[in-house]
């Protein structure tokens, strides 16, 4: 069934780009398919309106008193029983379908009583009788025979010629009426039809190969070309039919839109009735299903290529593509009931490829110019409810933002769109729509980070922040379900990235503020009394972690993370400030223990608030084992390690530690240091720890 009606809500101005639902049968039924069907049974959309207007003003008036006038002549013997091609306006059994081969003598039947005049011929056809066509064919062998034997005046042979052709002209209108509304004729009726037009159509034939041998003395009425008559009104009957104005109805559509809505729907329901109703009684040769589908097809083409020589706005340029790449050939030429007769007819597209290949340009760059826009005016409304002050929503307790599901939304809806097209055109789009979404995150960020200076002041500033943070995973998740993948282009995820850490400098900020004091105190009491120091910084972050709980589980540890390296990193910056030297080796392993257990309570504290940070954990115990240590050797082996665990760890780093231990001799330091001039090895990525400290 198509699925047509509710196609285009998705068009540009509207929210979503909707799937393609059934669409729902045409107002105008077609009449019912039974047998026995009476010619008055007419519905409103049935095929009365496919007679053309030449042949439904019926035949021309003649002169019955002439008529009346006319003397039957004697006609040669056997001429009256030339054909006997209808009984009663059924063909008999074993009768050829087509003329005899030339040379052969024709059957010839004898007919049942004398032959009727043309007066009575006349008033036959005018009450619709068909069962006329066959003495009507005998007057024209008669009159073609009294013309070749040349007994005859030309004055008589043209009125008789003429009387002949006044008869034919009413039969074509009563055969070519009924064969252009056949849905509204009882079948055997139309049977009747069918084989008249069949034997004019042999005639014209046997005709055409008589007249090669030699010219008689009458012009020739001959081909009279009913077939040809017949497929001229199906093919006006295909305009009629497609051109009237559609129903009211279809909110939502622009008159384009329910125009071509019309034409589908009623191309579709009428070459199903022709399929189901007309096939099985039109005989092989006149190819009925050709004949209406070559002429619907036509004039859809025709109205479609009228249409793409304007200039088209950006809804009908998306609408023309959809029907000439989707709905037409899907939904109409590959439909159940249909595929399997228009597949054979090669019907082809309703535009040209050159024109297709610039209507599908045209919508690409319609469509990134519209999801730009888009793009911008989301992210102008949330730059504006930041300056307002507005307070983030709370979804599951976290504070939330609709920014992340508006532009996925509008992306989806771009690549949708060109899918309803064709997949290809979809797939041309997604790299177009990922390096623009790939643009606007880039300039999300910045809008971002000038947040981040200007709203200090604002009463929400820090769930605003938190909001945003949270957007990272809504972008993360939605890019992931939508393209499919884990692995994101780094374009993509970048900045988001710079704008996640940005989030986290503007919430730590305080709180690293309130430690630095703390930290100091390390190195004011030179390591008198390190512990009570730690569990004093330990006790403030515990304090202040309730402040980020509105941001999502990942993001806290991502923070707590942040937390974890920041409170090793201020603990080796005291413990490499080179303020305090010990001489002995009871003294550096005294200093060593309390490194051990600071590191401990530090791994511990930070472990149960959710930090993931395990590369953390060598960090300081292996530095307080550097300073245990008191053998060169042993020191050389131990500061390879760690080298090779935190490659950023420098001589510089190396000599404030060994600062501390005051009975290494200068060649000592020297020899140990030299240890770091052996490649580690170490190629692969790591997370900065003591590239992060400044050393003198």
């Amino acid at each position: 069934m198509l699925k047509m009606m509710t196609f285009f809500q998705g068009l540009p101005g509207q929210q979503t780009v909707p799937g393609v639902p059934d669409l729902p049968r045409s107002s105008q039924k077609l009449p019912p398919t039974s047998e026995v069907e009476s010619e008055a049974s007419m519905s409103e959309a049935s095929s009365e309106d496919l007679v053309p207007p030449q042949e439904a003003k019926g035949a021309p008036d003649r002169d019955e008193e002439e008529a009346t006038k006319k003397k039957k002549k004697k006609r040669p013997k056997g001429l009256a029983n030339v054909f006997s091609v209808f009984t009663k306006g059924r063909k008999k059994k074993g009768q050829p379908s087509s003329a005899e081969p030339e040379g052969q003598p024709e059957s010839q039947p004898e007919l049942s009583g004398p032959l009727p005049t043309a007066e009575e011929l006349k008033a036959d056809l005018e009450r619709g009788r068909l069962e006329a066509a066959r003495p009507l064919l005998v007057l024209e062998r008669e009159l073609q025979a009294a013309a070749a034997a040349g007994g005859e005046s030309a004055e008589e042979l043209v009125r008789r010629q003429s009387k002949v052709e006044a008869l034919y002209a009413l039969l074509r209108h009563q055969v070519l009426g009924l064969l252009l509304r056949p849905l509204d004729v009882a079948p055997e009726r139309l049977r009747q039809a069918l084989a008249v037009l069949t034997e004019q159509e042999r005639e014209d034939r046997r005709a055409a190969t008589a007249a090669a041998g030699g010219s008689g003395a009458l012009v020739s009425a001959r081909p009279r070309r009913w077939l040809q008559l017949w497929r001229r009104g199906v093919e006006e009957a295909a305009e009629e039919r497609l051109g009237r104005r559609p129903a009211a109805g279809a909110e939502g559509l622009s008159e384009a839109e329910r125009t071509f809505l019309h034409m589908g729907r009623t191309m579709k329901e009428d070459l199903e009735a022709v399929v189901e109703r007309l096939k099985p009684l039109f005989p092989a040769e006149l190819d009925v299903v050709a004949a209406y589908a070559e002429s619907y097809h036509r004039h859809f083409a025709a109205q479609l290529a009228a249409m793409a020589q304007f200039e088209l706005c950006e809804r009908d340029t998306y609408m023309l593509l959809v029907w000439v790449q989707n709905l037409y050939p899907n939904d109409i030429i590959n439909s159940p009931k249909l595929a399997g007769e228009l597949q054979r007819l090669n019907l082809g597209s309703l535009l040209p490829p050159r024109q297709i290949r610039l209507l599908e340009a045209t919508f690409l760059s319609n469509e990134m110019t519209s999801v730009k826009e888009l793009m911008a005016r989301a992210l102008e409304l949330e730059c504006q409810r930041w300056a307002r002050d507005v307070a983030p929503q709370r979804l599951d307790s976290h504070c939330h933002s609709e920014l992340a599901i508006d532009i996925i939304q509008i992306v989806s809806q771009g690549q949708a769109k060109a899918e309803s097209i064709t997949l290809d055109l979809g797939t041309q789009i997604k790299q177009m729509l990922l390096l623009e979404l790939a643009t606007f995150l880039r300039s999300y960020q910045r809008a971002f980070d000038e947040f981040l200076e200007r709203g200090k002041q604002l009463r929400n500033y820090r769930a605003n922040v938190i909001a945003n943070i949270n957007n990272c995973l809504s972008f993360r998740t939605a890019m992931q379900q939508k393209w499919q993948t884990q692995d994101l282009p780094g374009h993509l995820l970048g900045p988001l990235s710079e704008l996640k850490s940005h989030g986290f400098d503007t919430l730590l900020q305080s709180l690293f503020g309130d430690l630095k004091p703390l930290f100091k105190r390390f190195t004011q009491t030179r390591w008198a009394a390190p512990a009570q120091t730690l569990e004093k910084i330990i006790s403030t972050v515990g304090e202040r972690l309730p402040e980020f709980s509105e941001l999502h589980d990942c993001f806290r540890e991502e923070l707590m993370e942040v937390v974890h390296l920041h409170l090793v990193k201020e603990y080796i910056v005291r413990l490499s400030k080179r303020s305090l030297v010990l001489k002995s080796a009871e003294q550096q392993q005294q200093l060593a223990g309390h490194i051990l257990a600071n590191a401990e309570l530090i791994q511990r504290f930070c472990t149960q608030n959710g930090s993931p940070a395990t590369w953390l954990h060598h960090a300081l115990p292996k530095l307080a084992e550097i300073i245990r240590l008191q053998d060169p050797s042993a020191i050389k082996i131990e500061v390879a390690t760690y080298a090779t665990w935190y490659p950023d760890f420098s001589k510089g780093h190396l000599s404030a530690i060994l600062a501390i231990k005051g009975n290494l001799s200068s060649s000592e330091v020297k020899s140990i240091r030299s240890i770091l001039d052996v490649s580690t090895g170490t190629h692969e990525p790591f997370k900065s720890l003591f590239s992060l400290i400044k050393v003198g």
